[in-house]
């Protein structure tokens, strides 16, 4: 009997890329772990969240943007790709990059779960790994299921060193190179 493969990418990045591009714009495709994934299309309140932590960061950190859905290429040597909700960078880091950017100035990295079946695998397991491996220093997550938002950071060997989950409300601390306290209450409002 013959053992399968299970680490061997369905494709190539190029090839993922040629697909990504003629792919429909109400389908947004990632390429995570040599799989090719479709991430769900954000509803209204994901979309809220995304406009709120911008205008909590342009406040904070008026000297960064916040971009949303811009394509990075993630993991070891960049042989994945992933479209996170929302990309903290300096200000016109990403003009002339195209659709698929170098993380190298990613300084956070965002996702807001989506109740899909999917968001488990993808926000809470996958998406952390890449972001890690890739090296951006944190990742923030929004988890509207379990009403909590997580921080990782200090990535090291592939993997976040620390990891801090607090509840919908509290403040939670953003740490370097973000650098500024993230008050949530508000974040209640967005959740079912």
């Amino acid at each position: 009997m013959t053992a399968m493969a299970t680490d061997r990418p369905q494709m190539r990045v190029e090839e993922f890329e040629q697909i990504a591009a003629s792919a429909p714009e109400t389908v947004r495709l990632e390429f995570i772990n040599g799989k090719l994934g479709v991430k769900a299309v954000p509803d209204g309140d994901h979309g809220a969240i995304v406009v709120w932590l911008t205008r909590r960061c342009m406040q904070h950190r008026p000297d960064l943007d916040l971009y949303s859905e811009q394509g990075l290429r993630v993991e070891r040597y960049r042989n994945g790709c992933a479209r996170p909700d929302a990309s903290l960078v300096p200000i016109d880091y990403f003009v002339g990059q195209g659709e698929w950017a170098d993380p190298s100035g990613v300084l956070m990295a965002v996702e807001v779960t989506s109740y899909d079946r999917d968001t488990d695998r993808r926000d809470r397991v996958e998406k952390p790994s890449a972001y890690a491996e890739t090296g951006i220093p944190v990742y923030l997550l929004v988890d509207r299921e379990s009403c909590e938002v997580t921080v990782y950071s200090r990535p090291e060997g592939g993997k976040y060193r620390t990891c801090v989950t607090t509840a919908l409300g509290d403040d939670v601390e953003l740490p370097s190179p973000v650098g500024f306290v993230l008050e949530t209450e508000t974040l209640k409002s967005y959740v079912r």
